[in-house]
């Protein structure tokens, strides 16, 4: 949440050059370093504080008029990017390195650059873990991996060289007013008897059977959606990156060149309106939800919703993600870590030799408990 709102306009930057941030007692080039408010020198290890500035709002900017005619309305930034030939990630890059691999896919990439245009983010969550960081939370994750094939921890993290990535997110506010109408089902239990033979007796029971009584019902229901977070990017597998969601928003600071310096950023492949068809989705099953709450009973039956969308608004912001894709027997393995809580999630390979041999395991022991059963009787 961007607090508190104004009408203010963005801070005034000049476009991304591939300006690098000198130290000031050797004049290399210099990376933010993870969890502080300073940037480092890797040769001889000064640091640069991150000069204060009088504090800055984050910006969340109208929707409604940012679908229209956004060009005009966001404020737009040039970026310098490499454009991967085998998965089509876009990217900065050090425009002194010539050639790398890409952090999506491990597939070589020649530094063959060119200039885009695209909307400024507003806010980035710096990066909180330094690359040991996330290796260890890594290879812990390597190491809680069941039914991996042996030599998959060795070989991934040696072919698995972290990159860290500020990858692009879309986040959405809405106030939404819901009227509905539909029928809130009670649970009630009727008695009624089954007659059968057991034992060459006839014997007589009774059941319960659950019936539903239906009554008309009609209501109102109101929320206040807050930065519902949508992943720009199409270049990270969409079901890993859903689920890297132990952010805290909280932390997000407006955008500054500093914390982003040693590191690289993905350039959005998702569009706005794109990502707020995913947004809004998302938000009409919490409304579903609240209906059904707001309804009651054992059961519901939903007729009809209609829903106002008030003072929708959004931003682009960047958030810290460490990327590892390695190849394993011939196939691309991506993991994605957390750069603010160390959180992991990715693909594996399955070692089906070990799956067998655990299902034959567990066969053996279901046999040898149906014997002794057995032979008990």
């Amino acid at each position: 949440m961007a607090e508190p709102r104004g009408e203010a306009a963005p801070e005034a930057r000049a476009p991304v050059t591939g300006e690098q941030f000198p130290c000031a007692q050797c004049g290399a080039k210099l990376r933010f370093k993870p969890g502080s408010d300073a940037i480092r020198c890797d040769y001889c290890g000064h640091e640069n504080p991150i000069p204060k500035r009088p504090w800055t709002q984050i910006e969340e900017q109208d929707l409604e008029q940012g679908l229209e005619k956004i060009e005009s309305t966001a404020a737009t930034e040039e970026k310098r990017t490499v454009k991967c030939q085998s998965c089509a990630a876009e990217f900065t890059f050090d425009p002194h390195v010539h050639a790398a691999t890409c952090p999506f896919c491990s597939s070589p990439v020649v530094a063959e650059t060119h200039t885009v245009r695209v909307i400024q983010a507003a806010a980035l969550v710096p990066f909180e873990l330094d690359d040991k960081a996330a290796q260890g939370a890594f290879r812990k994750w390597l190491g809680g991996l069941w039914f991996a094939p042996n030599d998959l921890k060795k070989f991934a993290v040696t072919e698995g060289r972290l990159a860290g990535m500020y990858v692009p997110y879309w986040t959405y506010d809405a106030q939404t007013y819901s009227a509905y109408d539909g029928e809130r089902g009670d649970a009630y239990y009727v008695p009624y008897t089954v007659t059968k033979t057991v034992d060459g007796k006839t014997v007589t029971e009774t059941h319960q059977r659950r019936e539903i009584r239906w009554t008309y019902v009609s209501g109102n229901v109101e929320r206040f959606f807050d930065d519902v977070l949508v992943v720009a990017s199409k270049s990270l597998p969409k079901k890993y990156a859903d689920r890297l969601d132990t952010w805290r928003l909280s932390s997000l600071q407006p955008y500054r060149e500093e914390y982003v310096a040693g590191f690289r950023s993905e350039v959005y492949q998702v569009t706005l309106k794109e990502g707020f068809v995913e947004a809004k989705g998302r938000m009409e099953d919490q409304i579903r939800s609240d209906v059904r709450s707001d309804i009651g009973g054992d059961e519901q039956r939903i007729h009809n919703i209609s829903t106002q969308w008030q003072d929708l608004r959004f931003k682009h912001i960047l958030l810290p993600v460490w990327l590892a894709a390695y190849r394993y027997r011939g196939k691309v393995y991506q993991i994605l870590i957390n750069g603010q809580t160390g959180e992991v999630e990715g693909a594996r390979p399955y070692s089906w030799i070990k799956i067998a041999l655990a299902t034959a395991a567990a066969a053996i022991v279901i046999g040898v408990v149906i014997w002794l059963v057995g032979k008990g009787r």
